[in-house]
Parts: structure tokens; C-alpha cells; sequence
């Protein structure tokens, strides 16, 4: 009996358990119904809002960015026909929502090929393949005046020993001497060029790839005397426009360098003219560890701010007239005037991408107004990334593009989420609170972020949230006090800069701009105290690590599901899109040696755990190297003292030599007792180092970093095995005699090479 009372226990709770987990599996499946339906719920209203077609243009720039990280260029011809495919797809499949979806997507994504690979078509040019000495004529483009000498773009008519089909189209040069040109002028000129420099580390800024498309097939420096020539002929009209800016802009700065000399003038000269090659290297990191470098990009804040200015001013103007106000539309006419203001202002600072991707922007929305639209939106913005993958999708890749638009996005969402804010308090019930004390704080809290100042430190906020992933990740340090830095520069741009450079470039052709001037260096003046108070705070500036390769995307990923997305639902989807980020932000590549594309210098970690830079010494190089390694000292305290004539000596940390050798007579000994032998030179094949990284061997690879492991050191390379880009062409298979026969960048006799045994090996 007892055993059956046992027996009827058990049954009696396993029926319980049963019950209990249908009831648990129950309400799981409810559950889950409930979170479908509420997905579902949520799409709709994204849809409603028209949300999901902003991801369109993020699709474009996806397909524009995967074109250019190709190891070989894409076909645009296959690209174009997988675009007519995908949009023939799309169109059949459009009553069914989901599929007519993805179609789209991968379509805009063909897209960004499409736009992508007709930009490497137009920007096609020739690039000099070996440093060069020679004689070139050619229109001076855009000079840059610098405290000692100048940079200047020259659009070359003839090159010595160059046929048409191997000259460049233009090359930047510099000179330590002040010039007595301006540009527009047709020059001759001996030139030592190279071809511009790939990146020093593998992943980094890779200015060869930015040269090609700005069409600059040469970099380097301008020898001896620079005479003026009577052009072959006339230069074409875009050239002389652009020139006749350029020496405006020249003009304008030097007036105002006169005015405020020193720091204050080279700040004044790029907030006026976008110029910014007075600024001393003090007064650069001084601002950049305040958190304020923007204010020296001329860039969103000064494009809206003076089109803003042309709108009001002109709408004001037409409003004096009583006939005019009542009978035309004087707001649209103020618009029209303000979009060619804006663009005058943006051809007048230089047009970089900055003020380019302000400029659509500001054009988007001044023509809304035309039009009787709403002015800012995200999908004004949407507009503008548009205009930029179709005409510029190169820009995608850079600093600029990033912060701008990531600064822009977020404005605009807390504009868009105060419009909501205040519609929803309209159309609340009288009467209606969060009860208690704590709810009284949150509500006044909550109309705080909205008015005054406390709309001015949360719209920063967001915008220095969003991008901070971005600073990081591309100058690898952020400053934690950007909250104060910011609003104050801001300020200082609405009320000083802006109003200066407008009203000071046009009376500075009738001589009365000198007033000006005083009061911009007013506003410089606080500028510059405040960088000095918040670089002098402790931890000014936070230096970071490289990140990991995927890390970006999906820092960028989280940045556009928290702008692009209205719901709060949706908005979430940032959170796991940012943590996948910031753990890739921690798992960054780590390289106990850098070695620069060129084999002339390279950076080895000391025993001590800094990086000890050795061989020529490239203040750039160096800071892109000391950045990458969270390292906050300036370049020239990171050279080693380890060298001589014939090269340099280091110590690796794994205990081994490492040589970096200038010289060919001394490239024999260095094989014999280096374990690593790193030289600009090609290195005999008969080289007994364990490892040998010359001239032949970076050719294929570009900048190499080396970790040491205990499986044997870890290689990474800029190039891709078997790259082949118009801006990183595959180096080509040289004979022995040709390599023989070649001259190194230093300009070494080539007899030295045959006097090497074993040179007819080389392959």
C-alpha cells in the first residue's frame, strides 16, 4: 500500500510539473506572440516615418567602401550588370514587401561599386614609379604660404624624359624659400619627385590612395631657382578661376597674419580662408588636446552659420520694401540668394570634404524651404551622403566624412526626437505627471534638455557620443572634456569667426577691414586661453590603441541604428552593434616592430616598452607609429641614437639584432651577424639574416609590422598578397641587369650593386 501511495505521489507531482511547464511553455510562446507583434508594430511605424529607405544611401557607401578595400579593382562592368539585375529583380518582386527589400538593398550596395569604380575611371592619371630628378613646366594650381617657404599644386605642361602617356596631370611640391609666384602662373622648374607615400602601417592612412584621386601623380620638393614662363597655352578657364581665388584667399591671409602675428593670425587665417599652414606644431597640439581642433576646419558649424546669415539678412532686406514683402514670396527669394552665398563661401575656403558635405546639406535644405518642406530632417542628410558616394565615394574613407556626418546625424536626431517631445506634450491631458518627487525631477529634467543651455550641452553631448568611435579609431586619443570645449568654440565661431571672415572679406578690397581683425583675435584670444586651461586639467587627453579592423563598422553600425531609427525599440539595436565595437576597440593589433614602405626607417620596441624610432627620421611617420601604440610623446623624443652613416642597430625584444642598413658596403656584414636585416636597398641573395626585408620584398608588401610570439614572429602587411590598384599597383618582375642597374632613393651609384657577389641571382 505504501509503494502505491508513493507511486500516486510521484504521479501526482510529475502531472504538477507537466502542467507547470505547459503552463511556463505557454507563456513563453505568449510571450514571444507578444514580442513578434510588438516587432511588427514597430516596423510599421519605422515604415510610417519612412525610416528603412534612409539605409539605402548606407547601403550605397557600404558597396562604395567594399569597392575600394578590393584587393583588385572590380569590374565596372560586371558591377553595372549586377545593378540593371538586381533593379529589374526589385521592380518584379515589389508587391512583396520583405524580398523587394533585400532586392533594393543589394542594389544599392551594386550601386556603390557602380559609383565607385566610374570615380577610379575619372580620376585615372599617371603616377611617377621612382624617385626622379627632372625639369617640368606647368600652372601653378593653389599655393599654400607657410612661415618658412610654401606648398604650392602645379598642373603640369612638360616633364623632362616623360611622354604624355607617363607625365602626371598635377604634383604637389615645396619649397624653403618665399615664393615669387602666385597661383596662375606658368613656371619652370627642377623637381626631385616620389611617388606619394603609402601607408606606415599596415591599416593606416594611405595618402598615395587620396593623391590618386585628387590627380596628384608626384610628390616632393622644388631645386634651385623657380623662373615664370609664358604658358604654350592659354590655361584652361576653371583654372584661372580657382587661381584667382587662390590668390585672394593668399592675399586675405596675409593681411590678416600682419594684423595678429604669431598663433593668433595662423588660427584667424584658417577659420577666414581655411588655410592653415602658418600654424605652429605648439599651437596645433595644444588645441587638439583641448578637444577644439574643429575650429581650424572649415566644415558644418561655419557653412550653416553663414547661410544662415546671407537667408535672415537678405529676407530682411526684401522686407523693407512693402511692395515686395506683400505680393513675393521674399522667403524663397532669400533662400535661392543664400544657396549661391553658401557656395561662394565654400569655393572661397577651398572646398575640402568638410565644407563639401555642408554645402549639399545646406543646399538640401534651403531648397526645402523653397519648396515648402521641412529643412532639417535625416532625410536631407540621407540626400547629401548621396550626392557624396555618387560624386566623391573616396571621401567615405576619410576623417572628415566621418566626424562631419556622424555630428551632423546626431543634431539631427535630437531635433527630430525634441519635435516629437513637444508634440507629445501637446497632446498630453492637462494635468497629466509622473507622481512623486523623483518624477517631478525627471520631468524637469526632461524639458531641461530642451531650452537653453541645457539644449546646447545635450546636443554636444550626442554629437560628441557619436563621435567619439570615429576620433578614436582615426587619431587615436579623445578628450574628456569636449562638454566644455565645445559649447565655448561654438560661441566663438556664431560670434566671432563667422561674422569676421564675412564682413572682413569684403572690406578688405576697400582697406577698412582692419577693425575686424581686432575683434576676431578678441575671440581667438578666448579661444586660447580656455585650450590652455583644459589642456593644463588632468587627463586633457586620452590616448588609444589601434583598433581591430572590424571595430569601426560596427561602431558605425551602432551610431546609425541610434540616429537613423525613430522608435526606441529600434534604437536599441545600437546597444549590441556597440559592444561588438568596443570590444574590437580593446583586441587592436599589437607589433613590436614597424617598418616604414620605403625600408628607410622603422620603429622597434625598447626593453622599457617604448617605441624607439631609427634610420631617416619622418616626423609623420613617427607620430602615425607613436599614435597606433597610444603613445602621447611627440616624434622627435622617440629617436634612437644607434646609428651612423652606414645605417642603424636595434634590439628586438625577443633578444635579436635588428639591422637597418643605408649602405652597400655594409649590407655584406649586417647579413652575416643581424637576425633581422631591414634596408631601402636590394639585398644580395646570398643574405644568411633569418629574416630579409629590402626593397624588392616591400615593394610587394608596403609597411610590415613584426609581433614576436613564441610560435616565431606574427607578419602583417599594408599590401595584400597579390594587390593590384591604380593607386597600389603589383610591382613588376625586374631582370637582374634592371635591378642591378637601379638607383636607390638616395641617389647611391649604381656601380656599387654589381660590385656585390651573387647580384646576378637576384630575381
Amino acid at each position: 500500500m505504501a509503494k502505491v501511495a508513493v507511486g500516486h505521489a510521484q504521479e501526482g507531482r510529475g502531472a504538477q510539473e507537466r502542467e507547470a511547464l505547459s503552463g511556463f511553455g505557454a507563456r513563453a510562446v505568449a510571450l514571444l506572440q507578444a514580442l513578434r507583434g510588438r516587432l511588427a508594430a514597430t516596423l510599421e511605424e519605422e515604415y510610417a516615418y519612412r525610416r528603412p529607405a534612409l539605409w539605402l544611401p548606407v547601403a550605397a557607401g557600404a558597396g562604395a567602401i567594399l569597392s575600394l578595400t578590393a584587393d583588385r579593382e572590380p569590374s565596372l562592368l560586371a558591377a553595372a550588370i549586377v545593378l540593371a539585375l538586381l533593379s529589374a529583380l526589385a521592380f518584379v518582386l515589389r508587391v512583396r514587401r520583405s524580398a523587394f527589400a533585400l532586392a533594393v538593398v543589394l542594389a544599392a550596395v551594386a550601386a556603390g561599386f557602380v559609383a565607385q569604380g566610374l570615380r577610379t575611371w575619372r580620376a585615372a592619371a599617371p603616377v611617377v614609379t621612382r624617385p626622379m630628378t627632372i625639369e617640368i613646366t606647368g600652372f601653378v594650381e593653389q599655393v599654400d604660404l607657410r612661415r618658412a617657404g610654401a606648398r604650392f599644386t602645379v598642373r603640369l605642361t612638360s616633364a623632362q624624359d616623360l611622354d604624355a602617356a607617363a607625365m602626371p596631370f598635377r604634383v604637389r611640391l615645396t619649397t624653403n624659400r618665399a615664393p615669387d609666384f602666385e597661383a596662375g602662373a606658368h613656371i619652370a622648374l627642377k623637381a626631385r619627385l616620389m611617388p606619394p607615400s603609402r601607408a606606415a602601417l599596415p591599416g593606416g592612412y594611405d595618402f598615395a590612395r587620396d593623391a590618386y584621386f585628387m590627380r596628384i601623380g608626384g610628390v616632393g620638393n622644388a631645386l634651385g631657382r623657380i623662373e615664370a614662363l609664358e604658358p604654350p597655352e592659354p590655361a584652361p578657364l576653371s583654372l584661372r578661376l580657382s587661381a584667382a581665388v587662390d590668390r585672394f584667399r593668399n592675399a586675405l591671409v596675409q593681411r590678416v597674419t600682419e594684423r595678429m602675428p604669431g598663433d593668433v593670425g595662423a588660427i584667424a587665417a584658417a577659420m577666414v580662408a581655411g588655410k592653415r599652414d602658418h600654424l605652429s606644431r605648439e599651437a596645433r597640439e595644444l588645441i587638439r588636446e583641448a578637444g577644439i581642433f574643429h575650429i581650424i576646419t572649415i566644415a558644418g558649424v561655419q557653412m550653416t552659420l553663414v547661410a544662415g546669415i546671407f537667408f535672415v539678412g537678405l529676407r530682411r532686406l526684401l522686407a523693407l520694401s512693402q511692395t515686395l514683402a506683400l505680393n513675393y514670396p521674399i522667403k524663397k527669394w532669400a533662400a535661392v540668394l543664400a544657396i549661391f552665398g553658401a557656395i561662394a563661401y565654400d569655393v572661397f575656403t577651398g572646398s575640402r570634404v568638410g565644407a563639401e558635405r555642408a554645402l549639399v546639406m545646406t543646399i538640401v535644405m534651403l531648397l526645402a524651404a523653397v519648396f515648402d518642406r521641412p529643412s532639417v530632417s535625416m532625410r536631407n542628410l540621407a540626400l547629401a551622403v548621396v550626392f557624396v558616394v555618387l560624386v566623391e565615394p573616396e571621401a567615405l574613407m576619410g576623417a572628415s566624412f566621418q566626424l562631419s556626418f556622424a555630428a551632423v546625424a546626431a543634431l539631427v536626431a535630437v531635433w527630430e526626437a525634441r519635435l516629437v517631445a513637444q508634440a507629445r506634450a501637446r497632446a498630453a491631458p492637462l494635468g497629466t505627471a509622473r507622481p512623486g518627487r523623483a518624477g517631478e525631477w525627471l520631468a524637469w529634467l526632461s524639458e531641461a534638455r530642451w531650452r537653453g543651455l541645457g539644449a546646447i550641452l545635450f546636443a554636444t553631448l550626442c554629437a560628441t557620443s557619436a563621435t567619439a568611435s570615429f576620433m578614436a579609431a582615426d587619431f587615436h586619443e579623445l578628450s574628456p572634456y569636449v562638454l566644455i570645449g565645445n559649447p565655448l568654440t561654438l560661441m566663438i565661431i556664431e560670434f566671432f569667426a563667422v561674422p569676421a571672415a564675412l564682413a572682413g572679406s569684403a572690406l578688405y578690397p576697400l582697406g577698412l577691414d582692419g577693425p575686424v581683425w581686432l575683434w576676431l583675435g578678441l575671440g581667438i584670444d578666448i579661444i586660447l586661453a580656455a585650450a590652455r586651461m583644459l589642456a593644463a586639467l588632468p587627463a586633457a587627453t586620452v590616448h588609444l590603441r589601434e583598433f581591430a579592423p572590424w571595430a569601426l563598422p560596427f561602431l558605425s553600425l551602432a551610431v546609425l541604428s541610434a540616429t537613423i531609427w525613430r522608435t526606441t525599440l529600434f534604437r536599441l539595436t545600437a546597444l549590441p552593434f556597440l559592444a561588438v565595437g568596443l570590444y574590437g576597440a580593446t583586441q587592436g593589433p599589437r607589433w613590436d616592430v614597424a617598418i616604414q614602405p620605403t625600408g628607410e626607417s622603422a620603429a622597434v620596441r625598447s626593453a622599457s616598452g617604448e617605441l624607439v624610432t631609427i634610420g631617416r627620421f619622418s616626423g609623420f611617420t613617427a607620430e602615425q607609429w607613436l599614435r597606433a601604440d597610444a603613445d602621447g610623446r611627440e616624434p622627435r623624443f622617440s629617436r634612437g641614437d644607434a646609428c651612423d652613416k652606414l645605417g642603424c642597430t636595434a634590439r628586438t625584444p625577443d633578444g635579436g639584432a635588428l639591422a637597418l642598413v643605408s649602405d652597400y658596403t655594409a649590407l655584406a656584414a649586417d647579413c652575416a651577424r643581424a637576425k633581422i636585416v631591414v634596408t631601402p636597398l636590394y639585398a644580395p641573395w646570398g643574405c644568411k639574416a633569418e629574416m630579409v626585408i629590402d626593397r624588392k620584398k616591400l615593394e610587394e608588401t608596403g609597411a610590415i609590422t613584426l609581433r614576436f610570439a613564441e610560435e616565431g614572429p606574427i607578419i602583417r602587411t599594408a599590401r595584400a598578397p597579390g594587390e593590384d590598384r591604380p593607386w597600389s599597383p603589383a610591382p613588376k618582375r625586374r631582370p637582374a641587369r634592371a635591378a642591378a642597374e637601379a638607383v636607390d632613393e638616395n641617389g647611391e651609384r649604381a656601380e656599387a650593386l654589381e660590385a656585390m657577389s651573387g647580384l646576378d641571382r637576384l630575381d
